[in-house]
């Protein structure tokens, strides 16, 4: 799989010929990214919970491509009445793309679209690929005891996608200790940071409560690809 940072926590994870675009924001950051959305093909829009910094491209997604399947919870999928295709799992279900499970999981945050209506509940995603690895994507959350018990549920947790912005989610020591403590993670792609002025963080420091914690922390830059 290849994960590219768009910018707060949007990712674009490409897996085998499908795309995922997980909470379109990526206008944000494009003059840094490089970002263009006509150029790239999007199949699946992946949410993770219903705040304006997590699906204010959506629509622009679906304009331009209008076959590309929203997922999300109830409420979030029904929002978006005019997407064609929508698959709307639940916390505890999962859904498939080709051989790649998708687990919905709990987070610990609120959900409500900028309009003020109800987005349901805010959720992670496991993604569980066929040769036993396992990413988490955790969304926006603090701390919650849940985590625990996910590597215990899904196996080991290669790689995690954690908030350390502080202040809307958890910062970056308690993303340590959650990625240390509860995920049993060696490695985690930091997001939901530097974007407002609330969530800018000390870069140096948040990697040094990571080191503290035997876990290795990376903080992408707009439009930087890794291999997963």
């Amino acid at each position: 799989m290849k994960i590219e940072f768009l910018g707060q926590n949007c990712f674009l994870f490409t897996y085998q010929d499908k795309t995922i675009l997980c909470d379109p924001f990526y206008n944000y950051k494009k003059a840094e990214s490089g970002f263009d959305i006509s150029a790239r093909k999007i199949d699946y829009i992946l949410l993770t919970h219903a705040h304006g910094d997590h699906i204010a491209d959506v629509e622009e997604v679906l304009q331009h491509y209008p076959d590309a399947t929203v997922i999300g919870v109830p409420e979030v999928c029904g929002y978006f009445n005019n997407a064609k295709n929508t698959d709307d799992v639940n916390i505890g279900g999962s859904t498939k793309i080709g051989d790649l499970t998708l687990s919905m999981v709990p987070a610990q945050h609120t959900s409500s679209f900028p309009d003020g209506s109800y987005g349901g509940v805010p959720v992670g995603y496991i993604f569980q690929f066929p040769e036993g690895r396992n990413l988490y994507l955790a969304g926006d959350t603090g701390v919650m005891a849940d985590m625990a018990l996910f590597p215990r549920m899904y196996g080991n947790l290669d790689l995690c996608i954690l908030p350390v912005g502080d202040h809307y989610t958890m910062g970056a020591e308690k993303a340590a200790f959650a990625a240390a403590e509860l995920l049993k993670t060696p490695k985690v792609i930091g997001c939901h940071f530097d974007t407002f002025p609330a969530i800018e963080i000390d870069h140096e420091l948040a990697k040094q409560f990571f080191r503290n914690q035997h876990v290795e922390l990376v903080l992408p830059a707009a439009g930087e690809i890794f291999e997963f």
